[in-house]
């Protein structure tokens, strides 16, 4: 599939960009509606916003290109060509919520009311995201027999990108339809999303065959585990706090 969307000014826009951008501006504007919905200001979100995707942009590739260091170190010149992928949803997720609880601590918010708002429409957005792995060739896992595999340099292959937009959006119906109205204590729509997403992502990055490495290590995996065990531990502390108040 052609990897442009199309050309405007003689530059090629790549169907990559449009599809997260349009994942961003649909989870900013759940985010928004959510925000209003629990008493949080527009001005935040759109402020949190405006400053955590360009660092979350910036931290997504400085993940992809630290992982993958031998490429890099022989190519400098294409550190910075994002236009032909290579952005880490983890290095993304890191900053994007670093700078999240940054702006909450300096405005004085409740950073994890303010998260449960603001990451509403998080998996919806990577559900999107991820049909831009899809034109670009890349994400996918390895051979299969499987009726649904795709056809990569004429090898049927799990479509794991597939897999993980799949995932992302049932969790982003869990958490639109269920959790956010249901939860028991600020923050567990982020605790939620956090400890889910990495528990289907450690099985799906299990079956790619482009895992960034170290050394024996599947990074994504690893940071998936992480995510598991915190959440896990964030859930019954931040659940804990809550009854403590209550009390």
């Amino acid at each position: 599939m052609d990897r442009v969307a199309f050309t405007i000014f003689g530059i090629d826009v790549m169907w990559y960009g449009v599809l997260i951008a349009t994942g961003m501006l649909i989870g900013i504007a759940l985010a928004i509606r959510e925000a209003k919905r629990v008493g949080i200001s527009e001005d935040d979100v759109l402020n949190i916003a405006i400053i955590a995707i360009p660092v979350a942009i910036i931290c997504a590739r400085l993940y992809y290109v630290i992982f993958s260091w031998d490429y890099y170190s022989q190519n400098p010149g294409e550190i910075f060509n994002i236009r032909g992928g290579g952005l880490a949803i983890h290095g993304g997720l890191i900053g994007g919520i670093l700078t999240g609880f940054i702006y909450a601590k300096v405005k004085k918010l409740d950073f994890f009311k303010t998260a449960d708002a603001v990451m509403v429409g998080m998996p919806l957005a990577q559900a999107i995201g991820r049909w831009g792995n899809f034109i670009n060739g890349e994400a996918h896992g390895g051979p299969t027999s499987l009726p649904w595999g795709i056809m990569v340099d004429g090898v049927k292959v799990h479509p794991t990108f597939l897999y993980e937009s799949i995932w992302d959006f049932g969790i982003f119906l869990f958490i639109m339809f269920y959790m956010r109205k249901k939860k028991t204590y600020e923050g567990e729509v982020i605790v939620s999303y956090i400890t889910l997403y990495s528990i289907g992502r450690f099985f799906i990055e299990g079956l790619r065959t482009d895992s960034l490495m170290f050394g024996p290590i599947r990074m994504a995996q690893f940071v998936s585990l992480v995510g598991v065990v915190g959440g896990l531990i964030l859930h019954f502390y931040l659940k804990n706090r809550a009854k403590k108040k209550a009390a």
